[in-house]
């Protein structure tokens, strides 16, 4: 699947620069991908790596360069309650162990043995559901960097009175660390039962702002990071990201 985005900057800029500050792909791949006639603005294949792009021009990475760039592994994991995302203390099961053959679900990749792959975001040992593992820098600027505005949701289970007062300091109004907090969508659905949108990531962040209201957090689970969804991951087994899923998180 293609990838294709809108230069929207005032001044006219050179691709590899842009792709890059935009964090696409690295100025290096970026000329690699000229060089093999991989890149199109307004459907023209680029031939000049010192080409400029105008606001309002389209640029679009053919499959071939998005294949490349989705070589490097990303696995989204349905994460069970009592593993971590990383850097386990003795005893306790890291998320990166899960990624097994036996644990493949509906795919074919290779299990990445020996290799290092972090998690993009937290999910406390408590917390279950969508977990991203990656050694893909790019993906990772896009996911969890200090400009990514990807929103992640959540259902949550709780012990305690709801009401909508509280509701509404939940959406926005609460204060952790000494910092407020982004206005957040909280919902009520069921008996007992919160679905939390949150563009922010702090240290267990959704239990202390249940606390900070009264309520006890019983259970959590992340169903969707921006355009990933938990959909039918078994607990406990992962896939690979699709080259279309990584385009679509880098276009957000």
């Amino acid at each position: 699947m293609p990838f294709s985005r809108t230069y929207d900057g005032e001044e006219p800029q050179r691709i590899n620069k842009w792709l890059a500050q935009s964090g696409v792909c690295s100025r290096r791949e970026a000329e690699a991908f000229i060089a093999d006639g991989l890149v199109a603005i307004d459907g023209e294949t680029v031939v000049d790596p010192g080409r400029k792009i105008t606001r309002g021009q389209m640029l679009t990475l053919r499959d071939a360069a998005c294949a490349a760039l989705g070589a490097q592994l990303t696995a989204i994991v349905h994460k069970p309650v009592g593993v971590v995302s990383a850097h386990p203390d003795p005893g306790q099961t890291e998320a990166a162990e899960l990624l097994t053959a036996q644990n493949l679900w509906r795919a074919k990749a290779d299990a990445p043995t020996g290799k290092s792959l972090p998690p993009l975001g937290r999910l406390d040992r408590d917390s279950r559901g969508l977990l991203m593992l990656s050694e893909d820098g790019v993906l990772a600027k896009a996911v969890i960097g200090p400009e990514s505005t990807l929103d992640k949701e959540y259902l949550v289970r709780v012990d305690g009175h709801i009401d909508a007062r509280m509701l509404m300091r939940l959406r926005h109004g609460l204060v952790l660390d000494g910092k407020a907090l982004r206005r957040a969508t909280v919902e009520e659905i069921g008996p007992q039962r919160l679905r939390f949108v949150l563009t922010e990531g702090r240290n267990r962040q959704i239990r202390r702002m249940c606390e900070a209201v009264g309520l006890t957090v019983v259970d959590l689970l992340r169903i969707r990071i921006g355009p990933i969804e938990l959909g039918e991951l078994p607990e406990g087994c992962w896939r690979p990201l699709e080259p279309g899923e990584r385009a679509a998180l880098l276009s957000r």
